[in-house]
């Protein structure tokens, strides 16, 4: 259960109440359609300055920042580093155009991501390291493992994050302060049972038992067909057994569908496994299956679908936009995890936009409390590059997820 705030950061967040109520008559600056059109500058003109509380309060903050500090750790080596490098870059892409557009009320932005390998211990050094640096909000970790770890740390100092891509449900839980963009391990659990029993009648799944986002999603995966009264057959590993698969697509290599609530490169390997198998069950997964394209080749030939909430073939206007700008300044197309990683900077600048922050020196627990009580709003909507989200106090991100097939 999330813990209640501060005193001192509860009586600022009434204030905020207030000054809202004040300032009904303005356009709201989450507008779907103004947020979709990019017109950032508009926004921030639009902002009533007297809609802000007194953010002059810094408490035991020292920082003396020139500009406001979103900081964030992420795995930028190892086997999981397309996912921090993605949200890295992303989030960067989407930080430059605020900026450009002149920041917010004139102040810039600037963002910095740490290396955490996609370890608990690297995330926690890693927020020490932004916080002394400075960092007043934040993206929290790109994986579920090492958010669990920042979000402990964040919640002691009140920092307010949204996790661009970290789905366990203990991630949010952990604090007042702490939201995600992605979508939750249970909810991807439940849709993939629901979407196999309805097409499939011979269903197997491989979950790696020793990582909480696998195990997450396939908890609630095994539930759900419990409940559906399907019955299917089952394979793990572990993180010390993550390399050979030959006994696991052997035991299920005459299933119509193989469920993989697991990672990329995993997926990966399971892929080549199924052709040496003479397995052609369809592989189906999760958001983590974003970025299996570069570990196959043409040898494999088996269907790969995922769920995800962002297409990177969509002709909206907005994801055109941003697959444009994003593959001119990084040279390839984006997946999931640079929408995700945009659409959490674009989540944080519009609810300070809203909250009427003003002072770039506020202290981390007074911002938190502020971007909170704009976030939860009942007309805080965001139309970003992965659906339209809105949030509840609980941090969840209420979007609708799609299907995607590799290579369609």
């Amino acid at each position: 259960m999330k813990k209640f705030s501060k005193i001192l950061a509860l009586l600022l967040c009434l204030s905020l109440v207030v000054a809202f109520a004040a300032c009904g008559g303005n356009e709201d600056p989450t507008d779907a359609d103004a947020i979709t059109d990019g017109n950032v500058a508009e926004n921030v003109e639009d902002n009533d300055a007297d809609a802000a509380s007194d953010f002059s309060v810094v408490g035991q903050y020292t920082a003396n920042n020139t500009e406001y500090f979103i900081g964030a750790t992420g795995p930028l080596t190892g086997d999981t580093s397309s996912y921090g490098i993605s949200v890295q870059q992303g989030a960067q892409l989407a930080v430059d155009e605020i900026n450009a557009a002149g920041g917010l009320n004139g102040v810039l932005f600037k963002f910095d991501m740490k290396d955490d390998k996609s370890t608990a211990a690297d995330a926690s050094t890693g927020y020490d390291a932004l916080y002394e640096a400075g960092m007043q909000i934040s993206l929290g970790s790109v994986t579920s493992g090492s958010c669990e770890s920042f979000a402990s740390r964040a919640d002691e100092d009140g920092v307010f994050f949204i996790t661009p891509s970290a789905s366990a449900a203990s991630v949010i839980a952990a604090s007042d302060y702490a939201f995600r963009v992605c979508f939750g391990d249970p909810d991807q659990g439940v849709l993939a049972a629901e979407e196999l029993t309805a097409n499939f009648e011979n269903i197997g799944a491989i979950y790696d038992n020793s990582d909480p986002y696998s195990t997450g999603i396939y908890d609630a995966f095994k539930a759900k067909m419990a409940e559906l009264g399907v019955e299917y057959n089952e394979q793990s590993f572990d993180a010390e057994n993550n390399r050979d698969f030959s006994t696991q697509v052997e035991a299920l290599k005459d299933c119509d569908v193989i469920f993989l609530p697991i990672y990329y490169t995993e997926a990966g390997l399971i892929a080549k496994t199924c052709v040496a198998k003479g397995c052609d069950a369809l592989l189906f997964g999760c958001d983590g299956l974003d970025g299996v394209a570069d570990q196959i080749d043409e040898t494999v030939t088996n269907t790969i679908k995922y769920i995800t909430p962002f297409d990177v073939n969509s002709e909206e206007q907005l994801v055109a936009d941003f697959v444009a700008a994003y593959t001119e300044n990084y040279g390839v197309a984006p997946d999931q995890f640079a929408a995700d990683g945009y659409d959490a900077v674009y989540a944080i600048y519009n609810a300070m936009l809203k909250a009427g922050v003003d002072n770039v020196t506020v202290a981390p627990e007074v911002l938190g409390d502020a971007v909170v009580a704009a976030i939860t709003a009942e007309d805080f909507v965001l139309k970003g590059l992965t659906g339209e989200m809105t949030w509840d106090a609980t941090g969840a991100c209420t979007k609708v997820p799609v299907i995607v097939t590799l290579g369609e």
